[in-house]
Formats: structure tokens, sequence, C-alpha cells
């Protein structure tokens, strides 16, 4: 007697173990990007006279969003932040706590995240080409960024709290001009470095 039941239909094999691991990569990249931008923060500065000293802060969020993308570039960027104006003295010159924001600096801060962002968005364009055009997309990506976020509110912020003109400002921010865009090209630098050895961290954004 032959068994008519119909034969048990093949179930998709689970996927929760994956997204584990993939969560959990997220979560130490973004930390690990996080604490990295707080050691390029806290390094010895050069003092501008602004209250805004130069440092290689800008140097850690551009790589920040060119290597993680826009959503963990963003979000590590965040973490930072939120780490130093909970008190942790992870700003320049060890800077912490919510005082920073009466300061001049508060615009640069509050751009990061910003900065980051748009850097890591920008930088998605970079997966479809090789070699020197992909270092030249990521040189593009961070200073777009850069000019657009991380420098106008910047100037904003020390137009608010210093406070001065919006002339006056901008001549303090073209001080740190020549500095980023030096910054950026080596965060580029490092970036395609980074992608040539794990490529899916430019395939996954």
């Amino acid at each position: 007697m032959t068994d008519a039941r119909p034969a048990p239909a093949t179930a998709p094999l689970p996927t929760p173990a994956a997204r584990s691991r993939s969560l959990a990569t997220d979560v130490a990249l973004v930390s690990s990007f996080a604490a990295f931008i707080a050691v390029c923060a806290i390094l010895p500065g050069i003092p501008t006279g602004t209250g805004v000293p130069i440092t290689l802060q800008t140097f850690g969020v551009i790589l920040t969003g060119l290597v993680l993308g826009w959503r963990r570039g963003a979000l590590a960027t965040l973490l930072y932040v939120a780490v130093g104006l909970a008190g942790v003295p992870v700003f320049a010159r060890g800077a912490g706590g919510l005082g920073v924001l009466a300061g001049a600096s508060v615009g640069y801060l509050l751009a990061f995240p910003l900065g980051a962002a748009l850097a890591g968005w920008l930088a998605g364009a970079a997966s479809g080409v090789t070699g020197r055009a992909r270092y030249l997309v990521l040189v593009a990506s961070g200073l777009v960024a850069s000019a657009l976020t991380i420098h106008p509110l910047g100037i904003l912020g020390m137009v608010v709290r210093i406070p001065a003109t919006w002339a006056e400002a901008f001549g303090y921010g073209a001080v740190y001009f020549p500095g980023d865009v030096l910054k950026t090209l080596l965060a580029a630098a490092v970036a395609t470095a980074v992608f040539a050895h794990y490529p899916d961290l430019l395939r996954r954004r």
C-alpha cells in the first residue's frame, strides 16, 4: 500500500546566528570608531586663539564616515559626542560635559555626526570604481562632507558663542581649511587601504 501523504516541505534555514554576528560586528565597529575619534581629539593640538584648537578630530570623523558608511558612521560619531556630553573627557583638550555647548567649538561638535553621515553616503560611489579613481571618490566625499556640514556649522557656532561677526568667524574658520584638506587626503588613503583588505565594508554600507 502506497503512502499518499505529501512529503514535508524543506524548511528554510534559520538565520538568527548570522544576524547576531552582523549585529555584534556593527556594535564593535561603532564602538571602536567612536573610541578612535576620542583618541584623535585628546591628542595634543595646536592652539588657535579661538577656543577651537587644531586637532586630528576631523580626520577621525571623516575616516569613520568613509569606512563605515552613513548609518554606522553617524552612529559612531553620535556615540562619541554623547559620551563627551555625558561628562567623559573625550573632547579636545580633555573637555567633557554639557558645558562645551557654551563654548566656541559647539558648532563643530554638533556637525560631526552630519559630516560622517554625508561622507559615508557619498563614499558609497567608491564601490563602483577601483584604484586611483576610488581614492579620488573618497577624497571628494570627505571634502564635500566637511565643506557642507562641519565648516558651516562650526563658523555658526563661533558667531553665536565667541561672539563674532560672520566675517570674523569665517576668518577664524579659514585657519582650519588647509589642515582639514590634508586630513581628508590621509583619511581617504587609509580608507582605500582598509577596503583593499576588507571589501565587504564598502559593499555592505
